[in-house]
């Protein structure tokens, strides 16, 4: 049973489902930790504390919820049925990177901060240069709860980026007795998961443990392709009189076959609703380069212009994360809480394609020269690259990731009479590499998206190779006075610090990487001394409870090599010396307000209401873009970009969520919200100084409206559920002159709870039934935001399926 208790420092426990998926749940208790506190599990059917102490607006969702919307399910994707999130992905568990689309008002992912258990987890940036996705720190099943801070994260959170909140995923304890747990998934395009968990519990001196692992596999429903991989957890726990200790493990090995965008704009005579690769079907791929075929209901290959299709394209990770941690109760008011880390990924994105596209014949020509006089798309010169290549028209691109971090968090709190101090640090030392590299497709031979080709073959090409360090210091103080029983004061204030230094081993040949004259070479420092935040939490009367907060936070510059808004993927020294000398962090200004209530009924069958309403504003300054020299969105060559400062976003929203009780067999919920985004200044472009007009205009890709519902309907073993999904208009270039139509996607569940007997092997049976899009609503899901007028990209909305799950407990 999914509640949200909001416990303030008064006994007054004010509590909201959010959103109820059952009918009725026990009293709330007298006092309740802060949820930034609380780690334990609840038991099924408890209140699940969200506020605590804190003064900002914060929710959360357990595991045991998560799962019910779908099995193994990623913990962020489960936040899309909370207030202001839109979460959006191409395949139905939310678990492919590269088209993930999360806003949360207003504030896109790599504006958000996200943690595992108090570890950083970094920007979440498709190509990882300093953390991982949470799907890959934790095994879905086992999470214990996801908390979400939708305006201001706790002062104390390990992220340089977390302009517009926290995303703090945490995993499941061991279980007090000894266990087995196991699920097996079944569904639509031959998916397949299965999940095992063995819980030790206490094999002496309070020390328990749990192992556990999970294979997933799942064709792509647009082609033939599988997203793929095993994980394993392990998680240790001792408890005595002195204190904690904690001791996580995590593996992860992850094939995902990616998807190709849309390309829209205004000219086009061809725009398909899929871009399907065409792997396996060599021979296929081969016809359609060769136009033998007409293509994806264009007449021929080339008549699709931007809208082609690649052989194929993946992303492989592998990841290996762990931590120590223990809680020290050093007097009966102090504790003194020291975690130690580390993280070691491998990875490498790949794409095989044509080597007509995207400008490549251009970039080719840099490394070999073809017959002088002649164009580099002459067909004299693309025969003589199809033989370099392998002879079969594609080549493949990959690049390299490396990823090392070490790092440590303390924590120190004390009771002191009516105020609550906490002393707080935060160091991270992260090495990082990244190398593009092209390889030859051989025509006899033709690679897989499942195999890395430096496995395979020595590159024909290194187009860039980037060393990066970093050095990351945060610190924070703060104190929660309770001015009376009912009343309470919080304010303190944080201070971050980053160091970051790129050293490149391979530069770019000046041209061949479009606009670029070289990669820069250097170190870059920023420091922000005094980060405030302010708030006040009033517990108004027996039902009620009032909350006001104020925060500004800061986004460190991006440290990712040759993309994203990082300094490090300038197109030149000189254009790096003028960043370091001229450029601003993002910064925000956060302002929240709000208002919770709880009231029991006697409204004939009306039992219970719960609900919540809050207001924010947001002043966002500094705001960086990378401002490309071409226009081109699916050139896979890239762009060498300038990134500037060009102003500010004010943004206004309201949150209200509301559930109705029906007794214990019914329960309606209900979430709207309104945000609204808009930029406040204009920007220049190119040499010209051309004026972009997006002063005024919206942030694209965030919609105006939210509409989230659940309903849910109990029986004696029997649960029912269906929940609908409103998603409103969106924006997709910066200017508006194109926009997305809103729509609503349904998605249902129903779940048996089997007779056990009592003297049975197993102790607990349930098999569900999950369909998403119902309705199998074909819908634009995530967008690539247009940079200029008139163009933009899209992925398509995962259709209907369906998964049956048979969980059981022994």
């Amino acid at each position: 049973m999914r509640r949200i208790l909001f416990a303030g420092v008064a006994p007054l426990a004010l509590t909201l489902s959010v959103p109820a998926l059952a009918a009725a749940a026990p009293e709330a208790p007298a006092a309740a930790p802060a949820a930034d506190e609380a780690e334990a599990d609840p038991a099924p059917g408890e209140d699940i504390v969200v506020t605590g102490t804190a003064t900002r607006s914060v929710a959360q969702i357990t595991g045991a919820e998560m799962q019910k919307l779908l099995p193994g399910i990623n913990p962020l994707k489960a936040l899309q049925t909370l207030p202001g999130v839109t979460y959006l992905t191409a395949d139905p568990w939310g678990n492919n990177e590269q088209n993930i689309s999360l806003f949360i008002h207003g504030f896109n992912a790599q504006q958000l901060g996200y943690t595992m258990d108090g570890v950083p987890l970094g920007d979440q940036q498709y190509g990882n240069y300093n953390g991982l996705s949470p799907q890959r720190a934790v095994i879905s099943e086992n999470v214990g709860r996801v908390v979400l801070a939708t305006g201001a994260g706790d002062l104390g959170t390990a992220s340089t980026s977390n302009l517009g909140g926290t995303i703090d995923t945490f995993s499941s304890d061991p279980a007090a007795d000894f266990g087995v747990r196991a699920a097996q998934t079944v569904g639509s395009y031959q998916a397949t998961r299965s999940f095992l968990r063995l819980d030790s519990g206490d094999i002496g001196q309070n020390t328990r443990f749990y192992v556990s692992g999970v294979r997933q596999r799942a064709r792509a429903w647009d082609f033939e392709g599988y997203q793929k991989g095993w994980q394993a957890n392990t998680k240790l726990v001792h408890d005595d009189a002195t204190g904690k200790l904690t001791a996580y493990f995590a593996y992860s090995d992850k094939t995902e076959p990616n998807e190709d965008a849309t390309s829209v704009s205004a000219t086009q005579t061809f725009r398909p609703y899929i871009r399907p690769f065409l792997y396996p079907d060599f021979r296929r791929m081969q016809a359609y380069l060769a136009n033998q075929l007409p293509y994806n209901g264009a007449p021929s290959y080339a008549a699709s212009g931007a809208n082609y299709s690649n052989y194929y394209s993946a992303a492989l990770r592998t990841d290996y994360l762990g931590y120590l941690k223990y809680d020290w109760n050093v007097a009966s008011n102090v504790t003194f809480s020291n975690q130690a880390y580390f993280h070691h990924n491998d990875g490498v994105g790949i794409v095989a394609g044509p080597i007509t596209v995207a400008g490549l014949p251009g970039l080719f020509s840099f490394y070999y020269p073809g017959v002088a006089g002649s164009s580099p798309t002459s067909a004299v010169n693309l025969a003589r690259l199809s033989t370099i290549f392998g002879g079969s028209g594609l080549a493949s691109r990959t690049t390299e990731y490396r990823i090392d971090r070490v790092g440590g968090i303390s924590t120190l709190r004390a009771e002191l009479g009516d105020h609550t101090v906490e002393l707080g640090g935060w160091y991270e030392h992260q090495s990082s590499s990244s190398y593009r590299r092209w390889y030859a497709l051989d025509v006899n031979n033709p690679s897989s998206p499942y195999q890395r080709p430096l496995d395979l073959a020595k590159p024909l090409i290194t187009q860039y190779g980037s060393e990066i360090r970093v050095e990351v210091i945060q610190a924070h103080l703060q104190d929660a006075w309770k001015i009376t029983p009912a009343l309470t004061l919080q304010a303190g204030f944080k201070s971050t610090f980053q160091r970051a230094r790129q050293q490149v081993p391979v530069q770019p040949i000046p041209g061949s990487f479009t606009g670029s004259r070289e990669l820069p070479v250097g170190r870059i420092s920023t420091d922000k001394w005094f980060l405030p935040q302010v708030g006040a939490l009033w517990d108004a009367t027996d039902h009620e409870q009032l909350f006001v907060n104020a925060q500004q936070n800061i986004r460190q510059f991006q440290t990712s090599a040759a993309s994203g808004l990082s300094p490090f993927a300038l197109g030149s020294q000189t254009l790096f010396e003028f960043f370091k000398a001229n450029t601003k962090p993002e910064t925000s200004w956060t302002y929240e307000a709000g208002v919770r209530t709880r009231r029991a009924l006697d409204l004939g069958p009306l039992t219970a209401f719960e609900g919540q309403i809050s207001y924010y504003h947001v002043d966002f300054s500094n705001r960086l873009l990378a401002i490309s020299p071409t226009t081109t969105i699916t050139a896979i060559i890239s762009g060498a970009p300038i990134i500037a400062n060009v102003g500010s976003v004010k943004t206004d929203g309201v949150d209200m969520a509301a559930t109705l009780r029906f007794g214990d067999t019914f329960s309606l919920y209900n979430a709207l919200s309104y945000n609204n985004s808009r930029y406040a200044d204009n920007y220049t472009v190119g040499a010209a100084q051309t004026v972009v007009p997006t002063a005024g205009k919206k942030v694209p890709g965030s919609p105006d409206w939210l509409n989230k519902t659940v309903a849910t309907l109990n029986g004696d073993g029997v649960e029912v559920q269906l929940i609908g999904d409103y998603i409103g208009r969106r924006y997709a270039t910066f200017t508006n002159d194109l926009s997305v139509k809103g729509y609503l996607t349904l998605a249902a569940r129903i779940a048996f709870d089997m007779p056990v007997s009592g003297n049975g092997f197993a102790k607990k049976l349930n098999v569900s039934l999950n369909v998403t899009n119902l309705t199998d609503k074909q819908a634009y899901s995530t967008l690539s935001i247009g940079a200029a007028s008139g163009t933009y990209n899209f992925f398509p909305l995962p259709p209907r399926q369906a998964f049956v799950t048979l969980s059981a407990g022994f």
